[in-house]
């Protein structure tokens, strides 16, 4: 349980982060292209030197899941920062967590895993409860559109993504890593995403569509270590829970829906409407369903 505490709590981390950048008016992308480089100078301090060499990258058969993985990492979190800043913050957050819809489904067709009516009921409240709680506690009309493919577009490719993802890590662990090279994989992935981020932050700046930001460097460390013991922590709790992927991720998202909402609300005086903290009792429901079935 303390891994998946951890995940938790870091992951929340993040999300109330990216608020912080918007009122401090420091560049999101310039932050998560340096938060990768911190996730891998983290991963590397962890190990006692950088994980794989040159000659390993070549053979591991993990390798382009790492590299799939870290295109995914890099562009998704553009997307939750595009669709937060663009779209909403409510509809950014909707369709991140809901994709936990996706891993659970293929736990149960990939792994056999099976599902009990305790713990389908706790994924059907853990849903009305991701909706109740993000839902905007503003005045109708305020999200900022221009084009309705596009906000139809944008959700949805977070959503699929969010899903994919999560699903990968699930599939990747369970095929692949073992104590011993879980860091690897890790790193890896961290690495192929600051490359292609560092990439295009340098094209940008050659091609002068982007200033340089100092602050980001800084806002990216502070990002880069939660972001890297995050997923560190979900992938250990995975490990420690085999055959429970169905329970484990549904529960990990909406734990931090619930602490992340409460936690805006402390920290940043968000108001909450009766329909989010409705949201919020829900999620409590969820969460103790699933907790009671694992």
């Amino acid at each position: 349980m303390v891994y998946l505490v951890g995940s938790i709590i870091l992951s929340s981390f993040l999300t109330l982060s990216f608020k912080v950048l918007e009122r401090l008016k420091i560049s999101s992308f310039q932050s998560i292209v340096f938060n990768y480089w911190t996730c891998v100078i983290t991963g590397s301090m962890m190990n006692g030197a950088f994980p794989i060499t040159a000659g390993e990258m070549a053979d591991n058969p993990w390798m382009k899941w790492a590299l799939l993985m870290g295109l995914m990492l890099i562009s998704l979190f553009n997307i939750i920062a595009y669709t937060a800043r663009n779209i909403g913050v409510a509809v950014a957050s909707v369709a991140n967590k809901l994709s936990m819809v996706i891993p659970f489904v293929f736990s149960l067709l990939l792994y056999n895993e099976r599902a009990s009516a305790l713990q389908l009921a706790g994924i059907l409240v853990a849903l009305i409860a991701v909706v109740f709680t993000c839902y905007p506690s503003g005045k109708p009309g305020t999200i900022k559109h221009q084009n309705l493919a596009l906000i139809m577009l944008v959700p949805a490719i977070l959503f699929i993504g969010s899903g994919l993802l999560d699903t990968m890590i699930k599939y990747v662990e369970q095929r692949y890593l073992d104590a011993q090279n879980s860091n690897q994989y890790l790193v890896s992935a961290f690495s192929y995403a600051a490359l292609i981020g560092t990439s295009v932050l340098v094209l940008q700046l050659f091609r002068k569509k982007m200033i340089m930001d100092r602050r980001a460097i800084v806002a990216g460390v502070i990002i880069g270590v939660p972001n890297y013991f995050s997923i560190w922590c979900l992938i250990k709790v995975l490990k420690q829970n085999q055959g429970s992927s169905s329970l484990i991720i549904p529960l990990n998202n909406m734990s931090v829906v619930l602490f992340s909402a409460v936690a805006a609300f402390l920290l940043f005086g968000e108001r909450l409407s009766l329909l989010n903290w409705t949201g919020i009792a829900l999620a409590i429901l969820a969460i103790s369903l699933i907790a009671f079935a694992l």
